[in-house]
């Protein structure tokens, strides 16, 4: 039993000092040059975050802001700062600095780590804590008492990370998730999908985001090495699929849309990596069509479908594609990982069982989520008593999602509740209209809206399908109550971030050009 996501890192060490733990493309870091570098940071932190009174203390885990792009340098620090009893908040040096201060605001750490090529940005934005270069920390003499000191207080309920999300309200929501969360999923998340030693783990989701946990603690926790992609890679497939394969990835576990940029962009006919043995996605629906150009490149592969919100740590189901799947099948969300409750409510917080009946998805278990950070009325909103225990308090996720399941028992994502509408006398799922249109010859991707205001169906599409030859299509597949109003083909869609369809994006360019 571990209680520390150190203890992963060390234990490696031991094992194997001179296996490399993370590459990215200046270079790598072993295992023993990490964990030198972390206790270096660490040494460094720890009066930063604990002094008082001349001396080092610790009442609880402090924030520590993380402002640069993920990298080999990037993940030593990160480390140092939870061996300082810190936890790490990556901030996103791409995105508005008003939102960056917001989150700051939020946050408000003592120290915030920056590098040479956003250290002018981070130093100009309204923050009144200490900024430093990172690289700068690890010339500190690492004081392996003092970090013995620290780490005897430290609790496996400490926060390890907290992620910000978007907020409904405009500000940003930072997700608190502890050790023990982490550990425990990362150690059924490697046993069951086979994560080993000998693989690469190529990662494409940014360290803000929480994929990369996956790929962060999946590849500490098998002593494996994890190869970080820029993000800019994303933007180039030739340059991408060269990439994977001079690296010999073996393990992709990467967002929907990330895939869908390399199928649409006929990435695997440029090159496949054949190396690749795993592929393991999330985050939204995954289009059969756009799945089913990665099964053709890589027949062997082993294809997962990941599902669960960031409050959860990462994934709450998973479901290994067993047989094929055709035109507007729904590949499901599956079954739960092991010590993790999801169920389904119904508007009455009556529990749903039969079968295609909907609900709300809500999860119980060590997977929780402490909440959100400083945010104590979100949190009581979303996290809260499950009503079906009447024994004792057993809290519960509100994933704000429907589900429902299959006539072989698998939970099936119907869509989110904020995308169930009421149109013409019927219920709606808008997620059933996208997946009909990603069905169509000529559509790579689809997202519907809804203008409740004049009553009327939205969908945005690219792939170059003309217009009337889609509706037409669509009359065949769809009954008259949900065939779309308008009609929208773009050159490409607007995506968050975190890379999901940024539907507020649509929505405010249709309310812009309506007349």
């Amino acid at each position: 039993m571990i209680y520390n996501v150190l203890e992963m890192l060390e234990k490696d060490v031991r094992e194997r000092p001179g296996a490399v733990a993370f590459g990215d493309p200046d270079g790598v870091i072993t295992y023993g040059e990490l964990k030198k570098k972390a206790d270096a940071a660490a040494t460094f932190l720890i009066p930063k975050l604990h002094a008082a009174g001349g001396r080092t203390v610790t009442h609880g885990c402090e924030p520590v802001a993380f402002y640069l792009e993920k990298s080999c340098t990037a993940m030593a620090g990160m480390l140092g700062a939870v061996s300082a009893r810190g936890f790490y908040s990556v901030l996103d040096p791409r995105q508005p600095s008003v939102r960056t201060e917001k989150i700051l605001e939020t946050l408000s750490p003592k120290v915030l780590l920056t590098d040479e090529a956003n250290e002018e940005k981070a130093r100009a934005l309204q923050f009144s804590g200490e900024i430093f270069r990172l690289d700068a920390l690890f010339s500190t003499a690492p004081d392996e008492e003092l970090l013995a000191a620290v780490r005897a207080e430290a609790l496996d309920t400490d926060p390890l990370y907290v992620n910000f999300t978007s907020g409904s309200t405009g500000l940003p929501k930072g997700v608190a998730v502890c050790h023990r969360s982490v550990i425990e999923f990362i150690d059924h998340f490697t046993r069951i999908f086979g994560i080993r030693e000998d693989d690469i783990l190529a990662n494409q989701a940014p360290f803000d985001f929480d994929v990369s946990v996956k790929d962060i603690y999946s590849g500490l926790m098998a002593g494996a090495r994890v190869q970080l992609i820029p993000r800019e890679y994303f933007s180039s497939p030739t340059v991408l699929m060269d990439y994977l394969s001079v690296k010999k990835a073996t393990v992709l576990i990467w967002a929907v849309s990330a895939m869908c940029f390399v199928s649409i962009m006929n990435g695997l006919d440029y090159r496949t990596p054949e190396t690749v043995r795993l592929v393991m996605f999330s985050g939204e629906v995954m289009p059969v069509k756009q799945l089913k150009i990665w099964q053709k490149y890589l027949p062997d592969a082993v294809y997962v479908n990941l599902y669960g919100p960031t409050e959860i740590t990462c994934n709450c189901t998973y479901y290994i594609l067993d047989r094929a799947f055709e035109g507007t099948d729904v590949i499901p969300a599956g079954r739960p990982f092991p010590n993790e409750k999801v169920f389904l409510l119904g508007d009455d917080d009556r529990e749903v069982t039969e079968k295609e009946q909907q609900g709300e998805i809500c999860v119980c278990g060590t997977c929780l989520a402490l909440g959100y950070y400083r945010d104590a009325e979100r949190t009581a909103a979303a996290f809260m008593p499950n009503p079906l225990n009447h024994d004792f308090t057993e809290m519960m996720y509100r994933t704000g999602d429907i589900g429902k399941y299959d006539a072989d028992g698998l939970l099936i994502y119907v869509s989110r509740k904020d995308f169930q509408i009421k149109h013409l006398g019927h219920r709606i799922e808008l997620g059933e209209i996208e997946n009909n249109a990603m069905a169509a010859e000529g559509v790579s991707r689809a997202c519907c809206l809804y203008d409740a205001d004049r009553k009327r169906l939205l969908l945005f599409y690219t792939g170059g399908r003309d217009k009337t030859e889609l509706m037409h299509e669509l009359r065949t597949t769809l009954p008259q109550f949900m065939l779309p109003n308008a009609l929208y083909p773009l050159e490409e869609m607007p995506m968050t971030k975190n890379g999901k369809i940024d539907r507020k994006q649509l929505e405010e360019a249709y309310k812009a050009g309506r007349h």
